[in-house]
């Protein structure tokens, strides 16, 4: 039972899961013992993830521990159909197309969420949305449920403070090793690497604008300085605009920033970020892109019916001239940059990140009868054993603690 493009690409698709498997022992080692405790035997999960190779791993990981799956892609431009091939030729269900119309996507969504699950594992929101607002029936089969983003997670404090969430989440991007890895160095990896991929130019002397200075604008604006661009910061929160002063950007408003912009990347998870006032503002030629959660930050309908031509100018990349003769470049429609132009982030970092998940997961179960309330963060024991084991695996030692050292900052033992 699936929707996909074509279940003959498995084999492309299995190759790039071949590839990542070797890079993230993290989530080997979690299959092994999943193997062979079955944590979820029994249990249907209903996964909304962007849909690529480290996602299928994951997906391989829960369904060896005994899950059914059934799979759906967060973005429709991020899904690999290869990768949804692959995992179909697994026996898995998967409900994800390449390139989704929003009837498609939609659909895929709907898939999932009639299957009955017991676990959501979500990022961005729609699955825990969807379930609420269309099947409230369906509500006392789920255990709970996880969310990988922080724009999933803006929306479940908002669920949460109407009184509407009916079942407990785990606070998956809130972890340590979520958020300080994946979003910082994982995000600001990709995106560049899907900017770099999809432009083929050069970022040295260029201005760079990132709007948001949380985790992920972080990594953005360091990768940027990096590669030599001179980087401006626009943000709403004065302590996040002090820091992003303190590590050596320029910080103003996106209204004096957009005429000196070379690039410009939205990180911020809100709605129009960039808008037609600061369209007008920019240089000819300027490039705009998105790398929050959904393609609301770049005000994209604004930019087409202001455009009197549209057309495209590279692979993933669209010009949009307005009147007067100015051209705004818009990458990847200003879905995610990092994955609907490029494969997302690296796969060590994901190990990270989906290890959380799995682990967040099995906590689920475990502790289904004794949560303490709707919103859970991520136990700091999850946290310590995935950083202890990636340690590990890279041949690090650090020091312990002695119990004379323990006692003197702890008390006692």
């Amino acid at each position: 039972m699936s929707e996909i493009r074509n279940e003959g690409l498995w084999e492309s698709g299995e190759l790039k899961i071949e590839w990542v498997r070797r890079h993230m022992p993290l989530l080997d080692a979690l299959d092994k013992e999943f193997r062979r405790t079955r944590p979820f035997e029994g249990l249907k999960i209903a996964l909304s993830v962007h849909l690529e190779a480290k996602t299928a791993h994951l997906c391989e990981v829960l369904a060896g521990g005994g899950a059914k799956m059934y799979i759906t892609g967060s973005n429709p431009l991020s899904t690999q159909d290869d990768i949804a091939a692959a995992l179909v030729h697994q026996g898995l269900n998967v409900f994800a197309l390449h390139g989704a119309t929003r009837e498609e996507y939609e659909r895929g969504i709907r898939s999932v969420i009639e299957a009955g699950p017991n676990i959501i594992i979500d990022d961005g929101g729609d699955l825990v949305n969807m379930i609420h607002t269309n099947y409230k029936e369906l509500i006392p089969n789920v255990i709970g449920g996880c969310e990988e983003t922080t724009t999933g997670i803006l929306r479940l404090r908002a669920m949460d403070r109407a009184g509407e969430l009916r079942f407990p989440m785990m606070l998956v991007n809130d972890a340590a090793c979520k958020h300080f890895f994946d979003n910082r160095y994982g995000t600001g990896q990709s995106v560049w690497d899907g900017i770099n991929r999809t432009t083929n130019l050069i970022v040295a002397g260029k201005t760079v604008v990132v709007a948001g200075y949380g985790w992920c604008g972080k990594g953005v604006a360091m990768r940027a300085k990096g590669q030599g661009a001179d980087v401006i910061v626009t943000e709403v929160d004065p302590v996040k605009a002090i820091e992003a002063v303190m590590d050596g950007y320029r910080v103003m408003t996106m209204t004096q920033a957009a005429p000196q912009g070379d690039v410009f990347v939205t990180v911020t998870g809100c709605e129009g970020v960039v808008t037609m006032e600061h369209f007008r503002l920019m240089k000819d030629g300027a490039i705009c892109c998105n790398a929050g959660h959904f393609d609301v930050e770049v005000d994209m309908a604004g930019l087409r019916a202001a455009a009197i031509k549209e057309s495209p100018a590279r692979n993933n990349i669209t010009a949009y001239t307005l009147p007067g003769g100015k051209v705004i470049y818009v990458l990847a429609e200003g879905r995610l940059v990092n994955l609907a132009a490029g494969d997302g982030h690296p796969a060590e970092i994901m190990d990270m990140s989906f290890a959380i998940q799995a682990l967040s997961a099995k906590y689920l179960v475990a502790h289904r009868d004794s949560l303490p309330g709707m919103l859970n963060e991520v136990p700091a024991e999850i946290d310590r054993e995935v950083a202890s084991k990636l340690l590990e695996y890279r041949g690090i030692q650090i020091d312990k603690l002695t119990d004379e050292q323990y006692s003197y900052l702890y008390g006692e033992l």
